[in-house]
């Protein structure tokens, strides 16, 4: 029986419910809900942007051109903290994302298509420690024929409406419910089940005989009780690696806490990777950016916060008065 809190007189929560304002569960909190220890965090730095102007001759899918304008991307410092407030999103989370993408791209050049798994835990294995929890979560993946990926811990839900469950009332917001996604490949892959013609009525007694992934996953549950699922297909590794992430959880006072871990054939001892910076680049003629001055006359807003925030935009190479998009020194910072 789980302990219930009086509120009011009224049973409130389980001892598995985390509210709104703590955003942890004993030694574990969601990113980006511990501290900002660096002022500069989020501080604009600079402009990068391409100057290829006539190469911007193009209608877009919205039906602009932007002939002889100059793409523009503000950068903002930031700190690549998954527990900074201010960077863990467009920081930490975009660099790791990339990672991921670079490793799993290279790792389905012999595995064929990742998917997106989720590995949900058992009440009962709820107090097992971190690393055992993991090893315990990846076996599971093992016995449905999950052969490699990448582990993200969750260690919350998010409840978007209040539950009445036999009088108790379980409040709207996060709560503790420890799983993993994964993004990883499948043996012999997940197009068998994905296309069978009895997928929305899978059942162990629908899949009687059959050796797909649906069907081991059922018959599996019945003697471990771990629920593991496949998305829909992806759309792309990088979006679905940085969502997942942008509510993934840490362990507080663990200096190099790892969100994300790599096992089976995608771990660094069986695939060796060198992960490259990501280039940014133009999104009408794909040249690479390079650092820019405005030397105009133009109020910009640098505020993330602010309803009026771009982060990218077209701007006019001549205001009037000639150039007032330059180039920038390598070397060069601006603050």
């Amino acid at each position: 029986m789980e302990p219930m809190i009086e509120q009011k007189g009224r049973q409130v929560a389980s001892e598995y419910d985390v509210y709104n304002e703590f955003w942890s569960y004993g030694d574990y909190e969601l990113v980006g809900h511990g501290k900002q220890t660096n002022v500069n965090c989020g501080r604009f730095v600079s402009f990068k942007g391409c100057l290829q102007t006539k190469l911007h001759n193009k209608t877009t899918l919205d039906g602009k051109n932007y002939k002889g304008m100059v793409y523009v991307r503000k950068v903002h410092a930031s700190c690549d903290k998954p527990t900074c407030p201010i960077c863990y999103k467009s920081g930490w989370a975009v660099r790791e994302a990339d990672r991921i993408t670079q490793r799993i791209r290279e790792a389905s050049k012999h595995s064929g298509l990742a998917e997106h798994i989720i590995v949900s835990i058992p009440k009962s294995d709820y107090g097992l420690e971190f690393e055992k929890l993991r090893l315990k979560a990846i076996k599971i993946l093992n016995s449905r024929g999950v052969i490699g990926g990448v582990l993200i811990f969750h260690g919350f839900r998010y409840r978007s409406y209040e539950v009445y469950n036999n009088g108790i009332r379980n409040m709207k917001g996060w709560y503790w419910s420890p799983h993993f996604h994964c993004i990883g490949f499948i043996l012999n892959s997940y197009a068998q089940c994905r296309h069978c013609p009895k997928f929305e009525k899978k059942s162990v007694i629908t899949c009687a005989g059959c050796n797909g992934f649906e069907a081991r996953t059922r018959r599996l549950f019945e003697k471990d009780g771990y629920i593991v699922k496949v998305k829909g297909e992806r759309k792309t590794i990088m979006g679905t690696a940085w969502y997942q992430l942008n509510h993934a959880s840490v362990k507080r006072n663990v200096v190099r806490f790892h969100v994300a871990t790599w096992f089976g054939t995608c771990s660094y001892r069986k695939l060796k990777v060198t992960i490259e910076k990501r280039k940014e680049l133009c999104p009408i003629c794909q040249s690479e950016l390079v650092p820019l001055r405005y030397v105009g006359n133009r109020c910009f807003i640098y505020n993330r916060d602010s309803i009026d925030y771009q982060r990218s935009e077209f701007c006019d190479f001549d205001e009037g008065g000639g150039a007032v998009w330059l180039e920038e020194e390598p070397h060069a910072k601006r603050y």
